[in-house]
């Protein structure tokens, strides 16, 4: 009996408003296939699926072309891989079939799962859908979202200040305001100087994500940022930049 293509759907799974985890789940021929997966890491602990805002998100790690890619589809625990777990599937094209092969679980050396064979066109509907779904995303979200990719597609805004941007993130928990953090110097891979990690949180107003962004980019990039945001981490020998490390708090150690 010959057996027919998979058929993939994806899953967006939200938790209440205020908690954060949500959760991209891949759904093959009808079934969860996180959900019927047993991770090899401390105590066996269920996957939980990567945020759509990775897997969905501008670097369209799901999209399959001839060179094959290693995707991460969850992880679980403690989110070390190595002790926990995190499950990793190689995607590739091969004619007109999308291949999920290559299975592996840092945590499990012995991990393995039969190949998955999608047809191109299904698949790629299926990951355009998701990619175009945003009923997950709260408006802190969107603005952290739409930050990220103006700044790295500008990313000469920030050179002149010896910076490049780590990332922009929200939380649900923290419905009006976002993060940003920068590195300084930004990475070299010929050298090994110090490094800080500087970080700044910003409010979130109830006018539209695209008008925040507008405003918040030129925020950021009209002055010198090191000048107002916080020293959040960096190298060993940091201090050699000339930015102090914040004060301790006794209490909270």
């Amino acid at each position: 009996m010959t057996m027919g293509p998979d058929l993939l759907s994806l899953s967006i799974v939200c938790p209440p408003p205020d908690e954060d985890g949500v959760e991209v789940r891949p759904i093959v021929n009808g079934r969860d296939l996180l959900a019927e997966v047993v991770p090899g890491g401390v105590g066996g602990s269920r996957y939980l699926g990567v945020g759509p805002r990775y897997l969905l998100g501008q670097d369209r790690p799901l999209h399959a072309a001839a060179t094959p890619h290693e995707v991460r589809l969850a992880w679980s625990g403690c989110g070390v891989e190595e002790c926990c777990g995190a499950l990793y599937v190689t995607v590739r094209r091969d004619g007109e079939l999308v291949v999920w092969a290559g299975w592996r679980d840092l945590a499990n050396q012995d991990f393995d799962l039969p190949e998955l064979r999608f047809t191109a066109g299904q698949y790629e509907a299926e990951v355009l859908r998701a990619e175009e779904d945003r009923s997950w995303e709260w408006p802190a979200g969107a603005v952290a979202r739409l930050l990220e990719a103006g700044l790295r597609q500008r990313g000469d805004l920030l050179v002149r200040w010896e910076c490049e941007l780590e990332g922009v993130w929200a939380s649900r928990k923290e419905p009006d305001r976002i993060h940003v953090v920068l590195r300084h110097p930004p990475r070299r891979a010929d050298t090994d100087l110090p490094w800080l990690q500087f970080g700044m949180t910003l409010p979130i107003s109830a006018d539209a994500p695209s008008d925040q962004v507008e405003r918040l980019e030129t925020r950021l990039t009209a002055d010198d940022p090191r000048a107002t945001a916080e020293v959040w981490g960096g190298s060993h020998d940091a201090e050699q930049l000339g930015y102090p490390w914040p004060p301790v708090d006794p209490f909270s150690m």
